[in-house]
């Protein structure tokens, strides 16, 4: 960074807490720039300044202090020792400090905190002057063991066991309970752990401490757990942190001194009232580490009420200020209360939705910053059945958590075998090795699906979470036996047939035997609030999730639609909230005991019939579907069946036909079968005849289907409904294709226009789903008037990846390494399949200036991808049903954000 006359600015290594504020968390982290704000406002915070977070940037880059740092650090400490009256290393009234990291974001725990720093031999009796022996070698204890972990690398285990030892000896229950002769003791134990671990003792210089210690937390700020910790939440390892020194204040004097952590707000419920712990003669790092048993808010209130008071009101100052919960640490030294430290707090997801709507009637913030304060992965988790809290389990395997949500249930190994069990009345999970298309009618009635390989995008996993059903896939450690109808893991297990387990689809765990499930009172309340049933009795929380899901449609500009084949799903889509149905994957509704009409049509046994009972199970479906969103839009797609899905194994047939031939047992029409079958096989059946491929090869598929929609919305239109029919011809990836599959839909249309005596037109659609298709999308808007984005399969074509092999093949592998930092398949890859998708919006929409836009694969739920959906201007995305209010919060956040930003999320 330069001036105008290109000179070289400063950086600014050092700053007082007097000269900052909160606003300065980039150059002060945010433990200082918290302490500087409340220096500012007037709360009791001991002095000190702050070694910023350019010096630690150029100490990293360095491998050393810059040179300008050291006479800064002894400026600011000279006006550290007159503000506190003490001077630093002085023998009979020394200044002790604290040397504590703090990044610009949290992260709790993940970097050094040293205190105490300044205590030397020579400066002991000093403390001890003030405060008696046991404080000032507790103290002492205390700065050796934090030095000799933090400073030195020594095992902290090394400590605890003498400090063990020390306890057990003295028959106390904490180190509380040690008294001062113990503790000098224990001191000297320390020291000769520095000097046999690492070769060296306690720096008898005040000043060399302090040098050592901040050294130390620069360090730490590429340790281990720092490093995977930033790369879990997603933060940049190139911030830095900063360094507080702080004088010291003194929890550990006394009966009439202590240290405690506390929250503005239940952190857990959202509760308004102050909630945290507190413990007697004690330091802050005794609150956090559960050394000891702590004492409530009100017992502080009975042992000091003045104090109490004082937090109390220190805390509601916080709480208006910072319009947020707020997390407080504190020290009580001989009566006095300081505050050490504040952040706004963690919360839980039901905690967050309270706080932000309690907020708002508090005056404290609107309605839109309450919304961008909660976001749709907390929603998410409240929106799925929960095991009650508290109740015992035994885990017998743990895999991937494919689909959340709780349930319990027998076990059942076929999906027939779920069909029989659930007609009787009996809660069942199905366990399969894997599933398939053909496992669909055990998967409707499972309370829950485990399988033994797969991974999160297999098709247990994305059926389950678009049924809402929870599911745990990849359980390695198990043999799921379909045969023998058992589970077989390790040390012996032996789960049987009719066994209840209980599945937890958002930790990825299986247990033996029942557990309490108890259902989402958020989901509940959605339902009641579309007028299906009635409130929840748990309806604080709750009631603040309908009133920011209805901000949120006030707000946003995208669109909010599910993917629905049946009344049920129908139903329940509209009791979430959705505005119409942006998939209706017609070849779902011809799987189970429908499948082997498309096995008939394709191998021409019984095509005719078959065509006939195909066009009437449709019209039937699609007066149910279209009757319950009635006058909303439902986009159905045309048949696509991958075929290997809906023709026989031709291994399976092979062998049949060779074992009839041994036995002398000619069959005519399983040999014609086999024929077939082997006429259309296909090595990679998703890359093959299928989509609007196989309705240009068998347009008599497409004839049908088409008639019996065509028909439903004449007989819907007759009873004076509002059917709003979209047709979408998939896998396209050429316009002669979608030409000529156009030309046939109006066709047949106009024949049930003809018959009817009604005008049946509607939007005739393309999914792009292939990246040609996104690569000529203005000559495909020519035929077209909307486009989805089937971003499943565009994510499995753009990447040459298939979504059902990858997790357990190589991009589980690819993701540990670091080669990948997302699943392209839960989350959408903005750079690649996203710039395929502004292209193909740019060009269709310059082509079609009214072309409609939407999105229908599984990145339709997930929140970032919503987000996206919402910048690039598409008009709807469509989930399935239980993701539908995740989308509405999400769209409504991306209008705020975008307004907040200046930029219009509505970039048509």
């Amino acid at each position: 960074m330069t001036t105008a006359t290109n000179q070289p600015v400063p950086a600014q290594l050092v700053m007082s807490l007097c000269d900052g504020d909160r606003g300065m968390v980039d150059l002060l982290g945010g433990k200082g720039a918290n302490l500087a704000e409340m220096t500012r406002l007037g709360l009791p915070v001991p002095h000190g300044f702050v070694i910023t977070t350019e010096a630690c940037r150029a100490y990293l880059a360095l491998g050393r202090e810059p040179a300008e740092l050291e006479p800064l650090v002894a400026d600011r400490l000279r006006e550290l020792e007159a503000a506190a009256g003490r001077r630093f290393g002085h023998p009979y009234d020394p200044l002790l400090v604290s040397v504590r990291s703090g990044a610009r974001f949290s992260m709790p725990g993940m970097m050094e905190t040293i205190l105490n720093v300044g205590l030397t031999d020579d400066t002991l009796p000093g403390l001890a002057a003030r405060g008696g022996d046991r404080f000032a070698w507790d103290c002492y204890r205390r700065l050796v063991q934090m030095y000799g972990r933090t400073v030195l690398g020594i095992d902290a285990a090394l400590f605890e066991q003498t400090l063990a030892r020390a306890r057990y000896e003295h028959d106390v229950a904490d180190d509380g309970g040690l008294a001062a002769g113990t503790l000098r003791g224990l001191t000297a134990d320390f020291r000769r752990i520095l000097v046999e671990h690492a070769g060296e003792d306690l720096p008898q210089d005040p000043h060399m401490q302090l040098v050592r210690s901040i050294r130390s937390v620069f360090e730490s700020w590429n340790g281990q757990r720092a490093r995977l910790y930033r790369a879990h939440e997603g933060i940049s390892d190139d911030l830095g942190t900063a360094v507080n020194i702080i004088e010291m204040v003194y929890g550990n004097t006394g009966a009439r001194s202590g240290s405690g952590v506390c929250f503005t707000r239940n952190p857990a419920t959202g509760a308004p009232g102050a909630y945290g712990d507190y413990l007697s003669n004690a330091q802050g790092e005794d609150v956090v580490n559960g050394s000891r048993v702590t004492l409530s808010l009100d017992d502080l209130a009975g042992l000091q009420p003045a104090v109490h008071a004082d937090l109390l009101r220190h805390l509601d100052t916080l709480e208006r200020h910072y319009a947020d919960l707020c997390d407080v640490e504190f020290t009580v030294e001989d009566g006095r209360l300081w505050i050490l430290q504040t952040r706004v707090g963690k919360r839980s997801p039901a905690a967050a939705f309270r706080i932000a709507v309690d907020l708002v009637d508090a005056g404290y913030i609107d309605m839109d910053e309450a919304l961008v304060r909660v976001d749709g992965d907390q929603l998410q988790s409240l929106l799925h059945p929960q095991f009650t809290p508290g109740g015992r389990s035994d885990v017998v395997a743990t895999g991937l958590a494919a689909s959340p949500g709780a349930a319990v249930g027998e076990l059942v190994f076929s999906p027939g075998a779920a069909v029989i069990a659930a007609a009787q009345g009996r809660q069942v999970v199905l366990a399969r090795p894997e599933t398939s298309p053909d496992d669909l009618a055990g998967m409707l009635v499972a309370e829950a699906v485990i399988t033994s390989r797969g991974g999160l995008t297999s098709h247990a996993a994305v059926v389950a979470r678009g049924l809402g059903r929870a599911c745990v896939t990849g359980l390695s450690d198990l043999e799921i036996d379909v045969r023998e109808r058992r589970i077989v893991g390790p040390d012996g297990l032996i789960l049987a047939e009719g066994d209840v387990v209980s599945v937890d689809g958002s930790s990825g765990e299986v247990c033996r035997g029942r557990r309490d499930v108890r259902p989402s009172p958020v989901a509940s309340a959605l339902q009641a609030a579309s007028g299906l049933g009635a409130p929840p009795a748990e309806a604080a929380g709750a009631a603040a999730v309908v009133r920011l899901l209805a901000h949120a449609d006030r707000r946003r500009h995208l669109g909010v639609r599910a993917n629905a084949e049946t009344l049920a799903d129908a139903k329940a889509a509209k009791g979430f909230g959705a505005e119409g149905i942006g998939l209706a994957r017609t070849e779902h509704m011809l799987l189970g005991d429908r499948r082997e009409l498309v096995e008939r049509v394709v191998t021409n046994t019984g095509r005719d019939e078959a065509l006939a009972r195909i066009e009437e199970l449709t019209r039937h479906d699609f007066l149910e579907i279209l009757g319950e969103m009635d006058g909303l839009p439902v986009v159905v797609r045309l048949l696509d069946p991958p075929l290997h899905e809906f023709l026989p194994d031709l291994v399976e047939l092979s062998t049949r036909a060779a074992v009839s031939d041994d036995r002398g047992q000619h069959d005519p029409g399983l040999e014609h079968l086999l024929a077939v079958v082997r006429r259309w096989h296909e090595v990679n059946p998703m890359l093959g005849l299928r989509g609007v491929r196989l309705l240009a090869v068998v347009p008599e598929l497409l004839d049908a289907q088409v008639r019996a929609l065509g028909e439903a919305v004449a007989e819907l239109l007759s009873l004076g409904r509002h059917p709003r029919l979209e047709i979408m011809v998939p896998l396209v990836c050429d316009m002669e294709e979608l030409r000529r599959a156009r030309t046939r839909i109006e066709a047949a249309l106009t024949d049930v226009s003809r018959s009817r005596g009604v005008d049946l037109t509607f939007p005739i659609g393309v999914m792009i789903e292939l990246p040609r298709a996104a690569l000529t999308s203005g000559d495909l808007a020519q035929s077209a008037e909307f486009f989805s984005f089937g971003t499943n399969d565009l994510t499995q074509t753009t990447w040459g990846i298939s979504r059902d092999d990858a997790e357990t093949s190589f991009l589980g592998l690819y993701r540990q390494q670091g080669l990948l930092s997302f699943d392209p398949f839960d989350t959408l890859d903005e750079r690649g399949v996203g710039r395929l998708m502004e292209l193909s919006c740019s060009e269709g929409r310059a082509a079609r200036p009214g072309l409609g836009l939407g999105l229908c694969g599984e990145h339709g739920g997930d929140p970032a991808s919503v987000r996206f959906c919402a910048d690039l201007g598409l008009d709807y995305v469509s989930c399935s049903p239980p993701r539908v209010p995740v989308v509405r919060l999400e769209a409504g956040r991306a209008a705020v954000l975008a307004d907040m930003s200046g930029v219009g999320s509505d970039t048509r």
